[in-house]
């Protein structure tokens, strides 16, 4: 898809889109992706992932990829992973960090786009052990703006390193702001 037609895309449908941030020198990390309560996340994201030139995978149900979607879903970054009792999604993701050169990996740290009570901890853990930064990226449907913000380097402190990472959230709106939380209550576990 050219350029000019997902920018086309976004200014037809009102959308804004920034990189507040310089990722240049970044081959590897993690980009971590919020608010996510609507199917219509993943079709903005992918839009401004691509106009910002940042060549996104992301991680989905082998199950998915039978044809004719799995041409479609690999084309547009999609990464067939086993998802089911006993196996690592976690090791998974680690395993690819480790044989790509270049990755840029998207994880919707809510991990459904149903209210969870807490965000899923893989995201932060597998930037962790492979040693990349998250990306903060970010869909404002009020705004209607989203793009890139920030890069934390995680330090092994999770609790600090996520409320770094939740505190630039508390001013984003959801598509269906009832789903999203960005409670704390788990912190001290």
């Amino acid at each position: 898809m050219k350029k000019k037609l997902v920018s086309f895309i976004l200014k037809l449908l009102g959308w804004k889109i920034y990189k507040h941030v310089d990722i240049s020198n970044i081959n590897k990390c993690v980009i971590a992706v919020a608010p996510h309560t609507s199917m219509m996340d993943f079709f903005i994201g992918w839009l401004a992932f691509y106009k910002l030139n940042i060549p996104v995978s992301f991680l989905i149900k082998k199950e998915f990829f039978l044809f004719p979607f799995g041409f479609f879903l690999k084309k547009l970054g999609g990464i067939p992973v086993k998802i089911n009792r006993g196996s690592s999604l976690l090791y998974q993701a680690i395993t690819m960090f480790n044989s790509n050169d270049k990755i840029f990996l998207v994880i919707t740290p809510e991990g459904t786009r149903k209210y969870n009570a807490q965000w899923k901890k893989g995201f932060y853990f597998i930037a962790l052990k492979t040693n990349v930064p998250i990306l903060i990226a970010y869909i404002d449907y009020k705004e209607k703006k989203g793009g890139v913000a920030q890069i934390i380097n995680p330090t092994g402190n999770y609790k600090e390193d996520l409320e770094k990472i939740q505190s630039f959230y508390k001013t984003v709106n959801a598509k269906y702001p009832e789903k999203f939380n960005l409670s704390r209550m788990y912190w001290d576990e």
